[in-house]
């Protein structure tokens, strides 16, 4: 079942900007050192960090919060597996709000895609509950 949906859609433009004025204070304030270390790592430095900011927002949105109600930035964290699929991380209250929306007996899955075509990254998350399997849990009574 969906248990929530985000999309957003940044202006690699104005992260450039944002990111020339405040340099770390902005980097450390709303990336992990993990997206950092990705970002720095890349040819199109701007266009990774506005993707990587733009799946914060659509998670935010779909956790039904929005950037609100306690989250911080760093609570939605976004890595690659080694295939380059996008995944995201909760922590903090970021997870606590996910723990809160998933029913009893499922777990949560979140799904990233990242897209960018200058001037626009954009992102879309989806957060699925599955059955949790029996061997993985008390079976129902």
């Amino acid at each position: 079942m969906i248990l929530g949906i985000g999309t957003d859609l940044a202006n690699i433009d104005r992260i450039a900007g944002v990111l020339e004025r405040h340099g770390d204070r902005f980097r450390n304030r709303v990336f992990t050192d993990v997206e950092q270390a990705k970002a720095e790592r890349r040819r199109d430095v701007a266009g990774t960090y506005a993707k990587r900011w733009a799946a914060k927002e659509a998670c935010s949105k779909a956790l039904g919060t929005g950037l609100r109600m306690g989250i911080a930035w760093k609570d939605m964290a976004v890595s690659n597996l080694r295939t380059g699929q996008p995944v995201m991380a909760l922590t903090g209250w970021a997870a606590e709000r996910l723990a809160d929306m998933t029913p009893a007996g499922y777990e949560a899955v979140i799904h990233v895609t990242l897209t960018d075509d200058h001037p626009w990254a954009q992102a879309f998350v989806v957060i699925e509950a599955r059955p949790v399997a029996f061997g993985d849990a008390p079976r129902p009574a």
